[in-house]
């Protein structure tokens, strides 16, 4: 398939694979955990 008869090959595509889908799920669950308001005080108006 596609010209590549090395098994290796192809578990290195499925581990790129897993790398991208992995880091796209981290990213997404993990964007803003940290995110609190006491990190981003709000300032007064009447200052």
């Amino acid at each position: 398939m596609f010209g590549i008869d090395d098994a290796g090959i192809y578990l290195a595509y499925l581990a790129a694979i897993g790398c991208l889908v992995f880091s796209a799920w981290f990213g997404i669950t993990q964007w803003n955990k940290d995110d609190k308001d006491d990190m981003n005080p709000k300032k007064d108006s009447h200052e």
